[in-house]
């Protein structure tokens, strides 16, 4: 069996492979997204974009360690004017663009989507938590169903085009705040963003490394959180799941769809793997796909729940 299909359909949009590109990674430039779509992605969401622009933090802002990666970037952006004229002919891209947009509060969120919403993306995801950049996502208690609902609803009435709400794996109640967004009329859920905080000190300079002290956690570490976190959303909501969090490898992907994604986001996968990490993964899951008997990749999505 060679014919293996691995196309999938994310609230009518078309995608070659599972594969997404995750905000944050290499999403800064029309050009890269190009590059990372002729790498085999099947979308790509750009770096995530505030009203105005941000420097962010001070270096340093990443650091790898033995189990993964740790970042406190800062939202670093050009603002959404400079975002605007920077993105623009997207279906050249050829793969569907997500656009990310942040805000410290309703009105802002609201302004980001308007201000993109003439540029041709086919979706927008609104990460609402941050563990290194306080007054992002969520004001009134992070990660609150009542704040999830009225940014959701807030961006959904002036925008038709799908939204992805991108939630924290560091809550509680992640399935109410995911049922919150649902509600609000967001389209899809993306489960996760980055975990923490965390911190890793220097002990010869007796200093945390990072210049912000703290960071998100992502890769390895953050994986299994990360999968069961995607295992119970599919159980508290009927839209679609984007999984992400330490992807690298085929069975990874795998391991997320049967959780319940019908996609995968890929971040910290790029700098373990490369740039063409997504056709490496791609291949990996047509492999074991052929070995284990399946030949379209949607009929992974939820059977560990069977």
């Amino acid at each position: 069996m060679t014919d293996v299909k691995l196309s999938v359909n994310l609230c009518n949009i078309r995608l070659s492979n599972p594969t997404i590109l995750a905000s944050g990674i290499l999403g800064t430039t029309r050009a890269l997204l190009k590059r990372v779509a002729e790498c085999g992605a099947g979308a790509v969401t750009i770096k995530s974009i505030s009203k105005e622009a941000r420097e962010g933090h001070n270096n340093p802002t990443v650091i790898t360690y033995e189990a993964g990666m740790i970042n406190a970037v800062g939202y670093s952006n050009p603002g959404v004017e400079s975002a605007r004229i920077e993105f623009t002919n997207l279906k050249e891209i050829g793969a569907p663009v997500f656009a990310s947009i942040i805000g410290t509060c309703n009105d802002e969120f609201v302004k980001v989507a308007e201000g993109l919403s003439e540029s041709g993306f086919s979706a927008i995801e609104i990460p609402l938590s941050c563990p290194h950049t306080p007054g992002f996502g969520l004001l009134s208690g992070q990660g609150t169903p009542k704040a999830t609902y009225d940014i959701t609803s807030a961006v959904r009435r002036i925008t038709h085009l799908p939204i992805f709400v991108k939630i924290s794996p560091s809550i509680p109640e992640i399935t109410t705040v995911a049922k919150a967004a649902e509600d609000a009329g967001a389209s899809g859920i993306t489960a996760v963003n980055s975990m923490g905080p965390g911190m890793i000190i220097n002990i010869e300079s007796k200093k945390p490394v990072l210049g912000f002290k703290v960071g998100g956690v992502t890769g390895d570490a953050l994986r299994p959180i990360a999968v069961r976190c995607v295992y119970d959303v599919y159980k508290a909501v009927k839209i679609p799941i984007i999984g992400v969090g330490g992807i690298s490898t085929g069975r990874h992907a795998i391991e997320m769809l049967m959780a319940g994604a019908v996609a995968v986001g890929i971040g910290t996968g790029v700098y373990t793997r490369g740039i063409d990490v997504f056709s490496k993964v791609c291949a990996e899951m047509k492999q074991w796909m052929i070995e284990n008997g399946y030949n379209n990749i949607n009929d992974l999505v939820g059977i560990a729940h069977d």
